[in-house]
């Protein structure tokens, strides 16, 4: 499974993904740019010894990214989905992308062609979002499940 974090900006959430990511054999795509640099003290904390991993990818834009990847499912996460993530059947091959923690995802990049899905993870009504690495770890491990949780122990 792939996770992939657009324009992401606190250097600790994105630090706790590449730590998810690592454990679960899932690849870390992130798309630049990003809200801080790779020798952030706050980053390093939260991924561990996890940071020089073989399965993170950046890219440099969006644009880079459907063009080097060419996912065949890639599912946004959006406040405002169409459907509960628990509601979607996944696959070994399935990405899912999540906006910044600040602006969340680009109008542009949600309505894209290539977007195969909104999905959401629901909340109480007066709630605005999850903290993206809970929202990752949520929709990462129902994608796991669903699969089998393939290779882990």
């Amino acid at each position: 499974m792939n996770l992939v974090l657009h324009n992401p900006e606190i250097p600790q959430n994105t630090g706790n993904i590449i730590r998810l990511c690592q454990n679960t054999g899932s690849d870390l795509h992130l798309i630049k740019p990003l809200g801080f640099n790779f020798q952030d003290k706050n980053l390093k904390r939260a991924s561990m010894d996890y940071l020089d991993n073989d399965a993170l990818i950046i890219h440099n834009s969006f644009e880079h990214f459907i063009e080097t990847e060419s996912p065949k499912r890639l599912f946004a996460i959006d406040t405002f989905g169409d459907q509960y993530y628990s509601d979607q059947q996944y696959y070994d091959d399935d990405y899912f992308l999540f906006g910044s923690e600040g602006s969340g995802l680009p109008k542009r990049i949600y309505e894209h062609k290539s977007i195969t899905g909104r999905i959401k993870i629901p909340m109480v009504k007066e709630s605005r979002s999850l903290n993206l690495s809970n929202a990752a770890a949520v929709i990462l491990y129902e994608g796991l499940r669903q699969t089998g949780f393939q290779n882990l122990k």
